[in-house]
């Protein structure tokens, strides 16, 4: 409606500017001729009397006619000679030879015959009577005909005009734009649970045909978020589930038979089921959080290397394994050192869950980037498992066995921290035969 509207008043506004060109431009060309028929009349009458011609035969064609006045003046300006209808009446102007004006009747009965705005011309000739002025007038009443004609045929044609480009206007418009409303009506229809539908994309590459591609993609993004986080939810409940039953177990079985319970071995299981429970609620949290943007990112300076270092002192007190730190060497990122320190962790934990003795840690700086290596010596990750294992609550088939294969969260938070940070983390052959984990960071500028 707004767009019609607009064209409407578009094009009215544009009609009516061509109407009033187009009306001034006939009455100048009208009157122009007017001007040009009355010259010329008096030229000629003037010509005709220098020549000797009787005035009564040239005087006036058509005294029927009332279309033309003429009037000749001596050098005094009196009237010497006139047509019937100008008959005892002084000069009607008073012009040069070659001078022209419009005069308009102060009344009906001051200018008989003419009672509209009339044209009048000046020519001379040299007579045996001495220099005379000839005037021809002649009535404008055709220019205001032809005007009125052409005003009222405006008045007809402009506003079916108007009509004819609002209709159009309305139709092309609605056209062009139902497949706009065809797509409001599909999204309208679509809920949280049918976002696997999908709207009619138009045939083309116009603007409707893109729009409704980038809905389409857009469905398909919620859709796919959708299931990741239902997969989410359900692997979450999973995992949680499963230490909160074994501490409900050994309570059942302690309450039921209390003779043949340990406290002491009842109370390890649960500080240790619990301390599962709570490094799972904490991953969550922090996935949920690097999800929603809420984290905060520190900009203080960090050194890698005495994270490393220090992670390597924790594994050789927690673990058998041989720690290799020789090719650590200076490393300053920017960044949070607690959100660093727990990639770091996490990325040591799961080499120690599949190394057989050796876990070697590497730091280094290159083309301006600070890269942090692990490598282990275990049985390494298959190629096309190497991008899977970002996944959250994602275990190889090795690694099932939740005593000793974690979650599924720890390389899924070393992926989402490195990203926060700026950096990368890829998964290429280890130089110990197994796998090697490679983290990349832009390096902090000195």
């Amino acid at each position: 409606m707004r767009t019609t509207a607009a064209a409407v008043l578009v094009a009215g506004v544009s009609l009516a500017l061509a109407a009033i060109t187009m009306v001034t431009i006939l009455q100048r060309s009208l009157r122009e001729n007017v001007r040009s028929a009355a010259m010329l009349r008096a030229q000629t009458f003037a010509d005709e009397l220098a020549s000797g011609v009787s005035a009564d035969i040239v005087i006036v064609d058509d005294p029927e006619a009332d279309q033309e006045l003429i009037q000749v003046l001596d050098a005094e300006g009196k009237v010497v000679l006139a047509s019937s209808n100008l008959a005892g009446r002084g000069a009607i102007a008073d012009l040069a030879p070659g001078e022209t004006r419009i005069i308009a009747p102060r009344s009906p009965e001051d200018m008989e015959p003419f009672d509209e705005p009339f044209l009048v011309a000046a020519s001379s000739s040299v007579t045996s009577r001495g220099r005379l002025t000839v005037l021809v007038a002649r009535s404008l009443e055709v220019v205001a005909e032809a005007s009125d004609t052409l005003k009222a045929e405006l008045a007809v044609a402009m506003p079916l005009l108007l009509l004819v480009i609002g209709v159009l206007t309305w139709r092309v418009v609605g056209r062009a734009l139902s497949p706009v409303d065809a797509i409001r009506a599909q999204v309208e229809a679509i809920s949280s649970r049918e976002l696997h539908r999908r709207v009619s994309e138009p045939p083309g590459s116009d603007e409707i045909s893109r729009l409704a591609a980038t809905m389409n993609r857009m469905l398909a993004r919620l859709q796919a978020g959708r299931l990741r986080e239902r997969r989410f939810v359900s692997d979450a409940s999973h995992e949680l589930r499963s230490p909160v039953a074994t501490i409900r177990q050994h309570a059942e079985v302690a309450m039921s038979h209390p003779e043949q319970t340990d406290t002491r071995e009842l109370a390890e299981i649960v500080l240790d089921e619990d301390a599962r429970l709570q490094r799972l609620v904490e991953d969550l949290l922090l996935l949920t959080k690097i999800d929603e943007g809420t984290l905060g990112r520190g900009a203080e300076p960090v050194d890698l290397d005495d994270l490393v270092f220090e992670e390597a002192k924790r594994l050789r007190g927690a673990t058998d394994l041989r720690i290799d730190v020789a090719g650590v060497s200076a490393g300053r990122v920017s960044g949070d050192g607690e959100q660093l320190g727990r990639l770091i962790r996490n990325l040591t934990d799961n080499a120690a869950r599949h190394t057989h003795t050796t876990i070697a840690l590497s730091l280094s700086e290159r083309d301006g980037e600070v890269v942090l290596r692990v490598d282990d010596d275990g049985a390494g990750v298959d190629d096309e498992e190497r991008e899977r294992i970002f996944d959250r609550f994602v275990r190889l088939d090795e690694a099932r066995d939740r005593d000793s294969g974690g979650s599924g969260l720890g390389l899924a938070i070393v992926r989402e921290v490195a990203v926060f940070h700026g950096g990368t983390v890829d998964v290429v052959d280890g130089d110990l035969g197994g796998t090697a984990f490679e983290v990349r960071f832009p390096r902090h500028p000195d």
